[in-house]
């Protein structure tokens, strides 16, 4: 008896490698669909465009294998899956678990939706490294600070990956005309900026991530030295490719320590790498426990902190008009490639919210819309992580020097005339046509910081908040 069809609902896992959904939709006839709806129209414009890209080199490699490439639909997957369940006789629809909090939403909505008529959502992991229920504390709680957090997982260990889908795969006629991906685009909110996103993007897809990690283990031995030059490709520039789940974070954790394994030389930089995907598995398990991560502090005695609005100082900031080199150079990195160095994210991130005492999320609302690697999790985790204001957080009265941070990791200024010579044309390309003149900054370095110092000490006396 041949296996029924299935669905493979696509949402962001353009692999075949380590798919346990798509493996298990392909056991028969299996139609992959993705929807252009309100929660990926939500992203930020520089998120579609990657996610775009994705889908391409997806839909290239789908039509290898099976001949059919992907159902586009727009509209709602709790509104329209059921419908095409039923056209295709399909009992179930297999997703990969993205399990952001509007995700968790939106499923509950799927599944009860294909209930009535007696199918169901199958959902399967593959965005984390293990289950969030295994990593927990002696009480049974979660973890809230990194060390132990990372020292548990890696006695647990990573799951590990699961088995690719299959080389044929017989692709199931779809009931509904979909989309042309030729004509798709999906932010055409960037306007100029599309044009500069393309002459900068790194490229897209499954094979494309495969073989970044090869080219970056190669370089691995200096990764623990070299990672916070701003100047030197010492980074694995992964983060597009883990965000869009090109490639899956179990099989990073196995290819990485199978390299460390065969070369002894590597081991050390392994396992700082592997300690920064740790970084962004704490991310997730957090925004898991906590899903108001992107709208509220952590540590809810920092809702009274005093930060401020949206200001001119904020909006220079956006407009990578601060007069800090370092600070402008990272800010225009980010809208010409969608990329910012991490490094230089921690700097950004903490004149923003110190030296401007600016409320940490307008900064978080400027990255989502400007990252084409953009993680719910990182993103909300990172910026509260600098503001002082999330778990296992960088205290309050720790502020980045701009001027020091770039004299020790961009010694001869490569990146800062890159970012703010080199390339500003570019940058100037990204711009609205027309924007109202700012008056100049008054922000001076030492001003800053000790006006963060002050509002942080007002702050402590009048609420008796702990460091």
């Amino acid at each position: 008896m041949s296996p029924p069809p299935a669905i493979f609902w696509l949402t962001r896992d353009f692999r075949f490698s380590d798919n346990a959904a798509l493996a298990a939709a392909a056991r028969g006839p299996v139609l992959a669909v993705f929807f252009i709806d309100r929660l990926l129209m939500a992203q930020g414009a520089a998120s579609r465009w990657r996610l775009e890209r994705g889908l391409r080199a997806f839909d290239a490699e789908l039509r290898r294998r099976s001949g059919q490439g992907v159902l586009i639909l727009r509209g709602e997957p709790d509104q329209l899956l059921p419908g095409l369940a039923a056209a295709l006789d399909a009992a179930k629809v297999h997703q990969s678990d993205w399990p952001a909090p509007e995700m968790r939403v939106l499923q509950a909505r799927v599944d009860a939706a294909l209930q009535v008529g007696g199918r169901r959502l199958v959902l399967h992991p593959g965005h984390l490294l293990i289950h969030p229920r295994l990593v927990r504390t002696k009480t049974g709680g979660s973890y809230r600070v990194y060390t132990p957090f990372a020292r548990t997982l890696r006695g647990i260990g990573p799951d590990q990956p699961g088995a690719s889908a299959p080389e044929r795969i017989t692709q199931a006629a779809p009931p509904a005309k979909g989309l042309a991906l030729e004509n798709l685009n999906l932010a055409p909110d960037l306007h100029g900026g599309r044009a500069v996103l393309d002459r900068h993007a790194v490229p897209a897809g499954e094979a494309a991530a495969l073989a970044r990690l090869d080219a970056f283990l190669d370089r691995v031995t200096d990764y623990e030295t070299r990672r916070d030059r701003t100047d030197l490709e010492a980074t694995s520039g992964l983060s597009e490719h883990l965000a869009l789940g090109e490639i899956s974070p179990r099989s990073l954790w196995a290819l990485a320590r199978a390299r460390g394994r065969d070369t002894p030389a590597a081991s050390a930089g392994v396992e700082k790498f592997l300690s920064e995907l740790i970084w962004r598995e704490f991310a997730w398990h957090l925004l898991i426990e906590f899903p108001q991560m992107a709208s509220a502090p952590w540590r809810p005695e920092w809702r009274d902190f005093p930060w401020q609005g949206d200001s001119d100082q904020a909006e220079a900031w956006r407009r990578a008009e601060t007069g800090i080199p370092l600070i402008d150079a990272g800010l225009r990195e980010m809208r010409v490639t969608g990329r910012m160095h991490n490094r230089v994210r921690m700097v950004v991130a903490s004149w923003l919210t110190k030296h401007l005492l600016t409320d940490w999320r307008l900064g978080l609302a400027h990255f989502q819309d400007s990252l084409s690697d953009w993680d719910p999790a990182a993103n909300a985790m990172n910026w509260q992580w600098v503001a002082g204001c999330g778990p296992d957080a960088s205290p309050f009265f720790r502020i980045f020097n701009p001027e020091t941070q770039a004299e020790r990791h961009d010694p001869a200024g490569r990146y800062r005339q890159l970012w703010l010579e080199t390339r500003a044309a570019d940058y100037r390309a990204t711009l609205p046509r027309s924007q109202r003149a700012l008056p100049p900054a008054r922000v001076t370095l030492e001003a800053g910081r000790q006006r963060a110092l002050d509002a942080y000490a007002s702050f402590r006396q009048t609420t008796g908040a702990q460091e």
